[in-house]
């Protein structure tokens, strides 16, 4: 069983207990520090593995041939709230690479976002494929197979050019073999992968410090990085915590969050952290998640006091009930073992 990371407490009493596994690794894959086993714990990546999936943009040369700016690219690599300036900006896109509203396989939903939600809805206006908190991906996916002269028909399919793309890149940076890392199909349609929390971990750590791989891919991994650091707004948006975390360390780290309890930060100098809640629970806040990716970026050094009480939204969340009282509140359990 992984380890209790987290505490809901209501009044006096511990209500509710969520656990996980976490690993801090290096570059070279030392482990630095973990909580659990996250070598053998074994997860999705979800969206934390969008910056990995907007890679072969840049190694391809779809980028550079559809001039994708740092704004786009941020966009590709994020999982976006909806609110009026992400929907613009993946609009903007769209017209970019020539594609149609239809091409988008993602589906739709309503704004992440509560008020850009509400506000979608007292105008009387339906959700499209560009709120989708996953449209970014989606236009880089269908930007990289006009590129490749591949059919846009069928990119998210397992097989196409551009899935086999970015497969390459995961087992690149992870570490893990192709064909020993899980596939899975996302909520948005598209593959996502799996592997142990430490090789999650190792990859971040690799995007901030890819100087042992070969090819162009140093480089693109400096323009994802910089776009997302450049950009933290796009990537996420009001009340998120990777765009929170990335403001406040201001530009020093890359947060991608994803679903079913995955967090993950690549820090300055090339060392990485990844999170997964067991019971996978997420957002709103308060998401367990945001509660031990603070503290345990605190435990290591790497935030200090008043940027943790400054991220205090999602470290130290409290309970409200509907009417806004405070009747509880949400606290890490653990301390970081250090190897």
């Amino acid at each position: 069983m992984s380890e209790p990371l987290v505490e809901v407490v209501r009044g006096s009493v511990i209500e509710a207990i969520h656990r996980g596994d976490l690993a801090i690794v290096d570059s070279s894959g030392a482990l630095l520090a973990s909580v659990g086993d996250p070598r053998t714990k074994f997860t999705y990546w979800r969206s934390a593995a969008k910056p990995f999936q907007a890679l072969p943009l840049i190694t391809s040369g779809a980028a550079e041939r559809w001039g994708l700016s740092s704004q786009d690219l941020a966009l590709v690599a994020g999982s976006h709230n909806g609110e009026p300036v992400h929907q613009q900006q993946a609009s903007g896109l769209l017209r970019k690479i020539g594609a149609d509203l239809a091409d988008l396989v993602c589906g739709a939903h309503p704004p992440l976002e509560p008020q850009a939600a509400a506000d979608l809805l007292r105008q009387g206006e339906d959700p499209t494929a560009l709120h989708n908190n996953c449209s970014g991906k989606h236009l880089g996916m269908l930007a990289l197979a006009t590129h490749l002269s591949a059919d846009r028909g069928d990119y998210q399919l397992p097989h196409h050019r551009v899935q086999t793309a970015i497969s390459e890149t995961i087992s690149v940076f992870s570490g893990v073999q192709e064909d020993a890392v899980a596939i899975g199909i996302d909520g948005c349609g598209v593959p996502t992968f799996g592997t142990s929390i430490y090789h999650l971990a190792l990859a971040f750590a690799r995007l901030m410090d890819p100087s042992s791989l070969s090819g162009r891919l140093p480089g693109a991994a400096e323009g994802i990085r910089s776009a997302m650091t450049a950009n933290p707004y796009l990537v996420a948006g009001r009340g998120r915590l990777d765009t929170d975390l990335m403001q406040t360390a201001g530009g020093g780290l890359v947060a991608k969050g994803g679903a079913s309890g995955v967090e993950c930060v690549g820090l300055p100098g090339g060392v990485g952290l990844a999170v997964k809640i067991e019971d996978g629970a997420t957002g709103p806040p308060p998401a367990p998640g945001g509660v031990v990716t603070t503290a345990a970026l605190l435990q290591f050094g790497f935030l200090d006091e008043a940027q943790a009480i400054s991220l205090s939204a999602h470290a130290r969340p409290l309970l409200r009930n509907v009417a806004g009282q405070v009747v509880g509140k949400v606290r890490p359990v653990f301390d970081l073992v250090l190897q």
